[in-house]
């Protein structure tokens, strides 16, 4: 199906993008990789009069440290994520997790910023994001703030965004010397994950659990409470509220996560080699 018109604004600083959404408020949609936008478009389930490409913003695509924090500009792409030494050394399960998403097409040009604004519960990045303590940074006519994971995932594809703000930044706490793992179940490899869990210590976030990203809740407890990975991991699908499609049921998923929480625990505990 072909998209409505549209008008098409290229900006070339941050500030002339966040100038360009103030002045069309709802009306206008940031481009970045455009694999979350046009698709939608194109099934009109989307229509934005205007498109505000940012693509050309280079001095968002970067990783580097800032003391004990893991700093990534939010126009980087999951190819280079994956690939680059910095994310590699200190935070292992972002580099992992970006190299494991869709096909190669998709990895070359999706943005980590843009997977994360759209706030798919399907898509792997948020909750690795969330499993990570993350913190996004947003900027706005009033300058910068900084929303956590946990607060920034509101309703299904819903953030903590204005609408005249723009993703800049993703930053994690380093995650040297912690276990981490990361699992997930699909149809075809390139499909999104029907379950998936990302674990980084005794942190971990659900993929496709709920109509958002969601962290266990009733695992992590458990953990801190003492419990194996095999006790915890039963706790899995506790407080969680699954799809329920033709091709997997919400129990199945229950089931399925159950089964992955078990697997990234003992993988992320160094029972079975974790590695990129």
């Amino acid at each position: 199906m072909i998209p409505v018109g549209f008008s098409y604004r290229r900006a070339s600083t941050v500030d002339e993008a966040v100038g360009l959404l103030g002045e069309y408020g709802d009306e206008g949609k940031l481009l970045a990789g455009g694999h979350s936008l046009l698709p939608l478009m194109k099934l009109r389930l989307a229509a934005p009069e205007v498109l505000v490409d940012i693509a050309p913003l280079a001095d968002l695509r970067y990783v580097r440290t800032d003391g004990d924090t893991v700093a990534i500009g939010a126009l980087s792409r999951y190819h280079d994520l994956h690939h680059d030494e910095v994310l590699r050394q200190h935070a292992p399960l972002l580099a992992h997790v970006a190299g494991a998403i869709g096909d190669p097409q998709v990895r070359h040009r999706g943005t980590i910023g843009g997977s994360l604004a759209h706030a798919d519960a399907a898509a792997d990045l948020p909750a690795a994001l969330l499993a990570s303590d993350g913190v996004l940074v947003a900027q706005g006519p009033g300058g910068r703030r900084e929303i956590p994971a946990g607060e920034f995932f509101l309703d299904p594809f819903t953030t903590a965004l204005q609408p005249d703000e723009l993703l800049v930044e993703i930053r994690v706490p380093g995650q040297d010397g912690v276990g981490w793992a990361f699992e997930k179940f699909t149809r075809r490899s390139i499909d999104w994950a029907i379950v998936g869990v990302a674990v980084l210590g005794q942190s971990v976030g659900l993929i496709n659990m709920a109509g958002t990203p969601i962290r266990a809740t009733r695992v992590e407890e458990a953990l801190a409470g003492g419990a194996n990975p095999a006790e915890a991991a039963e706790l899995a699908a506790e407080g969680t509220s699954p799809p329920d499609e033709p091709h997997a049921s919400a129990a199945y998923r229950q089931h399925l996560a159950r089964v992955l929480t078990g697997r990234a625990l003992e993988r992320a505990a160094g029972r079975v080699p974790a590695g990129l």
